[in-house]
């Protein structure tokens, strides 16, 4: 997701430097015309705005606060945005640490995936103070194809768990429903087909029904990262006293792609247990 992120903005002109924790991944932008920085703190020196994009809390923290991070290395001034799907207490903890050094924060996790970052057509869910969202607002232009300011700072995350949540649930009730036209008999082409053009056709329903179909699981989003974003919106709605049961469910059944060694595989590989289970 970074990289496509990134490329965006080099081509719209911006002054880009990059980190990434393996130099390789980001050879293509330096060869677009991006800088190559060693450390986090290196890549945001002089610079006016910084955006991640990584895989979980833990990676984020180091990233702003580990050794050589970029929180302490930034200009007082500048604008901090996360764009990485993560927790809201790590985000608000996050927030607080950059106003203490003057720094305004912007959680904005996005909608979309790799392919829509290679077009630009991510949706920025931003949290944050309206200054910081009007001066961020030629960056997310150049990402994507626009944003939508949600509240303070936390509540991009809050809503990208609430959306992701929703995305789960819906590609592992999709496995197991076509994974029961298969069993059954059914013309599982037709199956679903007539799953994706009525009332369940969502637009991600749509998007992954074909994937399911040809077994085509190049890699648009992770099944590891929906393990995780479910276990961080659990966490979120249980701390309002709402329970997950459907959430739970979904994460096992990511969780048994994982175990079956489709951890490099897209989120449609969930089904492929459950057609294992049947060959057994």
């Amino acid at each position: 997701m970074g990289t496509p992120m990134a490329r965006r903005l080099v081509d719209s002109g911006f002054d880009v430097t990059v980190w990434n924790r393996t130099p390789a991944r980001a050879r293509s932008l330096v060869e677009r015309g991006a800088r190559l920085a060693d450390s986090p703190a290196g890549a945001v020196s002089g610079a006016e705005a910084v955006v991640s994009m990584v895989a979980e809390d833990e990676a984020s923290r180091r990233v702003w606060l580990g050794d050589r991070g970029a929180l302490a290395a930034m200009d007082p001034g500048a604008i901090a945005i996360e764009s990485s799907t993560l927790t809201v207490e790590w985000m608000r903890e996050l927030a607080a640490a950059a106003g203490a050094r003057g720094i305004d924060f912007l959680d904005a996790p996005v909608t979309g995936s790799k392919r829509q970052a290679e077009e630009g057509v991510l949706n920025f869910l931003v949290g944050g103070g309206v200054a910081g969202v009007e001066r961020a607002r030629p960056l997310f232009a150049a990402m994507g194809r626009g944003h939508v300011h949600v509240g303070p700072a936390g509540s991009g995350a809050l809503l990208k768990l609430i959306n992701n949540f929703l995305c789960g649930v819906q590609v592992a009730s999709l496995a197991e429903a076509i994974a029961m036209a298969e069993r059954s008999g059914l013309d599982a082409q037709v199956a679903g087909e007539v799953l994706a053009s009525g009332s369940p056709g969502s637009p991600l329903v749509k998007m992954v029904v074909p994937r399911m179909l040809a077994r085509d699981y190049t890699p648009n989003f992770l099944a590891p990262l929906m393990v995780k974003d479910l276990t961080y919106a659990l966490g979120t709605f249980a701390a309002a006293g709402i329970d997950l049961p459907a959430a739970r469910a979904a994460r096992d059944r990511f969780g048994a792609a994982v175990a079956a060694g489709l951890e490099d595989q897209d989120i449609a590989a969930v089904i492929e247990p459950l057609r294992q289970a049947r060959d057994l």
